[in-house]
């Protein structure tokens, strides 16, 4: 029996549980980067833009070294899709245990080898010597946090599969208060520095995690955790892994690419820095919006091909990819109208507002490439193709920003010329994952169909 929270995927009409389902879902990333950007603008007001850039600086390590995790926890979220769409209570049951030993046990090798590989890549990416130990200080910190924060992930997966996304937005509610709560009294009363933000968001997300496994522990439907059942069943492991490790490695191909543009953006100084960590908290609001309808996709897909409806499944893709460009180009109307009220909140300065609207303009507009990749993604992966998509951001992501960044960007270095990479690449992106999905629908969907 379905709670008020669940929904019914493969039955009905689609288009209004798409929006039902990925309205929570946006909310939920959301409210997650407006805690973020609460650090930045805690860090910013009373700290300074040094602070601010440093924080700045580390989101393309962080990504680097988390989205591995992430892109098995979208493993999971299809695996435990179809079994629930096939009705299997045991695959669910294994499922649902194996993923959370997998979160658990990931975040203690993230800790481990972030704490190693940090400075390292600080120093690759040319953080300036005024920024470096406050980057260095708020990574320390973060990442020992690791196995609380991919358990939230892990387990929002969890409730996505049973087409819950309501249960983490209110999770995520009740500890992002306690985050801006911490934030303001570790900085402003303690007189902690970037430390106290990154503190504050580990202590966030063991209070997201904890209520999370509550509610699952309490659950009494087909998904739900005894914790003196947990333990890692290879059977399950398996397919887990063979759908979200290539959705991980494309993650961190981004990532990758992203240290690289980073790199190049250090180099033009601390205001380019700041104005960009600025925009990048306001620019991700967008992007979470083309994310919700692609996990959409991948769940429902997951469920409705698990019960062996294919023509369904045609249809959540359809619907998937028309509502977030619809969806991106309101936000990006918005950003773009309001764009230099919203910098202002995390810091005044001239220069970093500048730089700031430079960045919006040129990566909020190249999101409607993102959604195509990001929902055209989300449903080969459902089907269980998960390695083309990757495959596709290697060459149309990663390529074309190592090549921007090495051959394009010196000839002429400016901010400007550096983030024309983005729409680039994220063109090129969605033109051959496009061609992949109509590969795989006139060849192996077909076969399945018939």
């Amino acid at each position: 029996m379905k709670n008020r929270n669940e929904m019914d995927m493969l039955n009905g009409s689609l288009w209004d549980k798409i929006i039902l389902f990925a309205i929570p879902l946006a909310a939920t990333g959301i409210l997650q980067q407006l805690f973020n950007a609460a650090d930045i603008a805690v860090i910013g007001r009373f700290v300074g833009k040094h602070a601010m850039a440093a924080v700045g600086s580390n989101a393309p390590i962080i990504g680097l070294m988390v989205n591995l995790f992430i892109g098995i926890s979208l493993g999971a979220n299809v695996v435990i899709a179809r079994f629930i769409g096939q009705n299997n209570r045991d695959g669910v049951f294994r499922a649902v245990h194996t993923s959370i030993l997998v979160a658990l046990g990931g975040g203690l090798v993230v800790t481990v080898i972030g704490e190693l590989l940090t400075a390292p890549l600080l120093h690759l990416m040319g953080v300036p010597a005024e920024v470096y130990d406050m980057s260095l200080l708020y990574m320390r910190v973060y990442l020992a946090g690791m196995p609380v924060i991919l358990l939230y992930n892990f387990e929002s997966a969890i409730f996505r599969a049973k087409g819950d996304t309501r249960t983490p937005l209110i999770c995520l509610t009740v500890s992002g208060i306690v985050n801006v709560v911490l934030n303001v009294f570790f900085v402003v009363v303690l007189g902690m520095t970037v430390n106290g933000v990154a503190l504050a968001t580990v202590i966030s997300n063991l209070i997201s995690s904890a209520l999370l496994l509550w509610f699952l522990c309490r659950s009494e439907g087909i998904v739900h955790v005894d914790l003196r059942a947990l333990r890692l069943d290879m059977d399950i492991l398996k397919p887990m892994l063979r759908i979200g490790v290539p959705a991980g490695v494309q993650s961190m191909v981004f990532s990758l690419a992203n240290i690289c543009v980073q790199s190049a953006l250090n180099s033009l100084g601390a205001d380019v820095m700041a104005g960009s960590s600025a925009a990048f908290n306001i620019e991700i609001f967008s992007y979470y919006i083309v994310v919700s309808f692609g996990q959409a996709c991948v769940t429902f897909i997951g469920q409705n091909y698990g019960a062996g409806k294919i023509e369904r499944c045609r249809r959540v893709l359809k619907l998937c990819l028309l509502q977030d460009l619809i969806a991106v180009a309101c936000v990006a109307a918005l950003i773009y109208t309001f764009g230099p009220q919203m910098l202002a909140v995390f810091n005044g300065d001239a220069a970093v507002l500048e730089y700031g609207m430079i960045r919006l303009r040129y990566i909020v507009g190249a999101h409607l490439f993102s959604a195509v990749v990001e929902v055209v993604s989300g449903a080969m992966r459902g089907y269980g193709y998960s390695t083309w998509p990757a495959l596709m951001s290697l060459f149309g992501v990663c390529g074309i920003r190592i090549f921007w960044v090495y051959l394009v960007f010196p000839a002429a270095p400016s901010f400007p010329r550096l983030m024309m990479v983005y729409p680039i690449s994220l063109g090129a992106t969605a033109a051959a994952v496009l061609a992949a999905y109509i590969f795989l629908t006139r060849t192996k969907l077909q076969a399945a169909s018939t």
